[in-house]
C-alpha cells in the first residue's frame, strides 16, 4: 500500500464545515490512502506555526482549510509555500487539484459520499450505542466507548453525545451526583478510554433547570433549582474529575458544536498516547 497522505484541515471554527467537504471530496477517488489531522478553533499566528511545524515533519502532507481571517490565511499560504506543502482553501476546485497530486482521474460521480457504505453504517452503529447508553441508562458494555462524557444534569451532556454519535463515536455520558455515582470500571480505567467531564456556572445552571421544569410543569423550587445545592454539586463534579484526572470543558459559553469539537480534539490526543 502507498504511503498515506497526510491531510491537516484547518478551520477557525468546530471545523464541521471543512470535514464535510472533505468527505464529498475523497469520495470523488476510490484509491486514497489518507491520514486525518484536524485543527478547530484556529485562530491565532502561534497556533497556525505549531501546525505548520508539524505538517512540514510529514510526508505527503496536504492542508486544507476554512479561515475567515485574511491576515491569517495569508500567513497560512505562505508558511505553506516555504516548506513545499500543498495548501488550499475549500473554495477552490479541489477535486482538479487532488486529481493532480494523487495522479488519478476523478470518479465524478455526484453525491458519491451519500451511497451506502462502511462509515455510513459505522455512523448508524455509533447512533445506536449513544442512544442505549444515554445518561447512565446501560454500563454494562461501557468500556466498548469511544468517548464517555460525565457531568451534574442539564450540562449538555446527550446533545453533546448525539452530535458526537453523528461523527461516528460511540459516546456514553453519565449524570454525576457525587463519587459513589461513578461506575467502578471508570474510576479504574484500564482500556483508557477517552473520558471527558462537562462543568457549567451555576447561575447558568439555574435558568437551565428552570426552564427545564417550566417544561414538565412543575415546581421550580426544589433542590433542583437551589443555588446552593447547585453550587455544591458543581463543585463536587470538578473534584471528581481532578481526583480521577479527566480533561474538563466549561459549557457555559459553548454551543453543543463547540463543545463537541473539544472534546474530538481530546478524544485525538487520547488516541495518539495509545
Amino acid at each position: 500500500m502507498n504511503n498515506p497522505h497526510n491531510i491537516y484541515l484547518i478551520s477557525d471554527s468546530t471545523g464541521e464545515t471543512i470535514d464535510r467537504i472533505f468527505t464529498a471530496l475523497k469520495s470523488q477517488f476510490s484509491k486514497f490512502n489518507y491520514q486525518i489531522h484536524q485543527y478547530s478553533f484556529t485562530r491565532t499566528k502561534n497556533q497556525i506555526k505549531e501546525i505548520i511545524n508539524s505538517a512540514r515533519k510529514q510526508k505527503n502532507t496536504i492542508i486544507l482549510y476554512t479561515l475567515v481571517d485574511y491576515t491569517l490565511t495569508e500567513y497560512l499560504i505562505k508558511n505553506s509555500e516555504k516548506n513545499k506543502i500543498p495548501c488550499y482553501g475549500v473554495l477552490g476546485d479541489l477535486i482538479s487539484k487532488f486529481s493532480k497530486i494523487l495522479k488519478q482521474k476523478s470518479l465524478n460521480i455526484p453525491s458519491r459520499q451519500h451511497k451506502l457504505n462502511d462509515e455510513y453504517y459505522d455512523r448508524v452503529e455509533a447512533i445506536q450505542f449513544t442512544m442505549r447508553h444515554d445518561d447512565g441508562k446501560d454500563i454494562k458494555d461501557i468500556e466498548e466507548s469511544d468517548i464517555i462524557i460525565l457531568g451534574v444534569s442539564r450540562t449538555s451532556k446527550t446533545p453533546t453525545s448525539i452530535y458526537l454519535a453523528n461523527r461516528g463515536f460511540k459516546t456514553s455520558n453519565i449524570p454525576l451526583v457525587n463519587d459513589m455515582s461513578i461506575p467502578e470500571i471508570l474510576k479504574k480505567n484500564i482500556k483508557k478510554i477517552c473520558i471527558v467531564g462537562l462543568t457549567t456556572d451555576p447561575d447558568r445552571l439555574i435558568d437551565l433547570r428552570k426552564n427545564r421544569l417550566r417544561s414538565l410543569r412543575e415546581n421550580e423550587k426544589s433542590n433542583y433549582t437551589n443555588l446552593k445545592k447547585i453550587s455544591d454539586e458543581v463543585k463536587e463534579a470538578k473534584k471528581a474529575f481532578k481526583k480521577y484526572k479527566w480533561p474538563v470543558i466549561d459549557v457555559t459559553r459553548k454551543s453543543v458544536e463547540e463543545t463537541a469539537a473539544s472534546v474530538i480534539k481530546i478524544h485525538e490526543i487520547y488516541s495518539n498516547k495509545k
